[in-house]
Parts: C-alpha cells; structure tokens; sequence
C-alpha cells in the first residue's frame, strides 16, 4: 500500500549554505573505529538536494521488484528518521565541546569527573545518531518513499566558544529543563505502564532553565582547575545525556509494536539495541557528579547536585545501572527487568516530542517546527500493524 503521507517532509533551502550539509553535521576527524562513516556519503543521504521530494526514478526503482511499505510503516521510519536528525543536531554540539577532538576545557575536566572516556564515549553517540539518521533516510529513498529534512529550521544560535563553528542548530542546549525521574523510574520495581511515578533524582534540574554546555568561553573554565559553575554545567549535560537515551530506549521498543513489515522491525530492534546501549554507559557514569550547589545568573537558576554514589537508598544508589524486576504485561505474571514504558499512551511517538518540548530543547523555534514534528507524531501513533489475510 503506498504512502500517503504528503506533509510531513520539509523542502530543501535554496541557499549555499543549505548545499554543504558537514557545516552542521561534519564528519568524524580521527575516531579510527568510526572512520568509515566517511564512505556513508553521510551528508548525501541526510541532506542532498532532492532527497526530501523524490523524482521518479526513486519511485520507478522502488516499485521494480521492491517490496514498498505500508503507510504506518513509512510514519514511524519518517518519525524516527526525524527523532534521529534532532539526536544528531544535540549530540553534535556536545562533541564539539566535550568530544575526544575537542580542545582542553574546565567543562571537559567536569565531564571526565564522571569517567575519563567520556569525550570518546560522548564522540561515539555522536556518530551512530549520524548514522542512524542517515540509514533511516536512506532506507525510505530505497523504498521509493520521502525523506526527512529539518534543515529549514537549523536557525537557532549556537554556543558562542570561539571554536565552535557558528552555523545554525536545531536544539537549544542553553535553557534546558532537564527530567531526571528516568533515574529512579529505572531503580524502582514499578513500572509507568501501570501508572507509577518517579521522584526526580536530581530535582532542582526540573526546575527553571539550564545550560548543558558552555555559553562563551569564560564558562569553559580552567581545564585543571574549573570552577563548580563549569562542572555545574558538565553534570547538568551528563543527567541530559541519560534523559535523551532513554527516550529512544522506550520509543523504538513502543513504535517496533505497530510495524507490519519484518523488514521494517528488523530496523526497529537493531537501532533500539543501539540506543539501549547509549542509556546504559549515560546512567553508569551521572551518578558520579560530586555534591554542589551552582547559581547561573544568565539563566536565573540554581541546581544541587548530591553525591549519589555513598548512603543512598536503592532508588537513588548509583551503581545499580541494571533495570530492577517490575510488573509487565500483568500483575498476574512474575516481575521482569525490561525496558520501560513501552505501553501506548506512555513514551509513543507524541509522547516523546512533548518529552522533549517539555525538556526545552526547541525554545527559539517557530510554530511550524512543532506543527511539523507534531504531524510526523501523530502519523506515527496511528499506524497499525497490518495482518494478512
């Protein structure tokens, strides 16, 4: 059955600046594992001019002996291809300034307090966004399908260090309010999809606005001596970190439910395998920020952070990364440590756009941004899993 689903994809900008898309997703420099992500033809296949309205040959390619995808199919890959180009955008601008290439900073000293490899690691998640975002694209073109281009609204500021390069962004990293329940919802043995709520470990996160990144340089700090403002900062992105992996952690497992084609949710298990492992190596290493208390006067804010790591009950105890037995399916059936929420009406597709609406992630963007990740949203909640006759 063939898509109709029209007004989901942005058309591309007819500027040069739009025609070199590495001005905002550049390629990995020396990450020898990674290097091949240079052969991927990585801008092509997330930004080409043309890629968000396909010419024919696309079409008369996917209709010559290729299996073409239903319409629920193609709104959760387009969603998905969407929740990924926003991940690459975020993810982006932390490797620029915490990453391995990134130059010595107080905020990079803050970051390897939680682990001396989180400029690789940070680095890493950077590029699988990349590639799955480009994968994601790539694989709907093969379909003969739109892709998705959010290049449009690449309009908001960047931080302002001297090295980073000031070239549009889609996500806000500077006035963030940062949910840290994922911390404790995952330490529990109760489950949201049977209505539980979790304290937030880090509550004064949750509250007013934050920055997860240096704003200019005198926030990037002394790189052997920062101050508790900068590692403030470097603490805030590491419980950001674990807040935007365990969104795709849930909405991969909620949306792999509603897919028809086995194809299609061989895509959906393998991606959401990928992103259960970034959730896993951010909620091991934010439990190691040190106690502090930090005012940000641009923001108006105030965070405390505790040390987690002594004296803590189990819901806040941080060395228990792995998920605690809770209810699943029914109460009737023995506890099971899983993924969770992955129950409709929980983390679905509109649920983690307003997640990340609410995170604060898109202060700054203009309506139509949420009008459009609000359409590729709801299209995607309403598909549902075809069964043959």
């Amino acid at each position: 059955m063939k898509s109709e689903i029209k007004p989901t994809v942005i058309n591309e900008r007819d500027s040069a600046e739009s025609s070199n898309p590495s001005q905002e997703f550049p390629q990995p420099r020396r990450l020898a594992r990674r290097s091949f992500l240079r052969n991927l033809g990585m801008g092509a296949a997330l930004l080409a001019p043309g890629a968000a309205l396909l010419g024919s040959a696309s079409k008369a390619l996917a209709a010559n002996g290729r299996q073409r995808l239903n319409a629920g199919d193609v709104a959760i890959l387009q969603l998905l291809a969407a929740a990924e180009l926003i991940e690459a955008d975020l993810w982006q601008q932390y490797k620029e300034l915490g990453g391995v290439d990134s130059p010595e900073s107080g905020y990079r000293a803050g970051l390897e307090i939680l682990d001396g490899d989180q400029p690789q690691y940070i680095s890493d998640n950077t590029d699988d966004e990349l590639s799955h975002a480009a994968f994601l694209n790539a694989y709907l073109r093969s379909k003969g399908e739109r892709q998705v281009d959010l290049r449009q609204f690449a309009n908001l500021p960047p931080s302002q260090v001297s090295f980073v390069p000031q070239t549009g962004r889609l996500t806000n990293l500077k006035q963030l309010t940062v949910d840290t329940s994922w911390w404790t919802r995952y330490r529990s043995t109760t489950n949201p999809d049977f209505g539980a709520t979790f304290p937030n470990a880090v509550p004064s996160l949750n509250i007013g606005l934050h920055t997860a990144i240096p704003r200019n340089d005198d926030e990037l700090g002394d790189p052997n001596n920062p101050s508790d403002h900068v590692k403030a900062i470097a603490f805030t992105a590491g419980f950001h970190f674990g807040y935007i992996e365990q969104g795709g952690t849930s909405l991969y497992a909620t949306l792999a439910q509603k897919v028809t084609s086995l194809e299609v949710l061989r895509i959906l298990l393998s991606i959401g395998g990928s992103e259960i492992m970034h959730f896993q190596t951010w909620q091991d290493k934010a439990g190691n920020a040190t106690s502090l208390t930090d005012v940000d006067p641009i923001n108006n804010s105030t965070v405390t952070f505790i040390d987690l790591t002594t004296g803590q009950p189990e819901t806040l105890q941080a060395n228990l990364i792995m998920p605690e037995p809770c209810e699943f399916i029914s109460r009737n059936l023995p506890p099971c440590a899983i993924i969770r929420p992955s129950g409709p009406g929980q983390l679905d597709a509109r649920g983690a756009i307003n997640s990340f609406i609410a995170d604060g992630l898109f202060r700054g963007q203009p309506p139509q941004f949420f009008q459009l990740l609000n359409s590729l949203a709801s299209a995607a909640d309403a598909a549902e899993r075809e069964v043959g006759d």
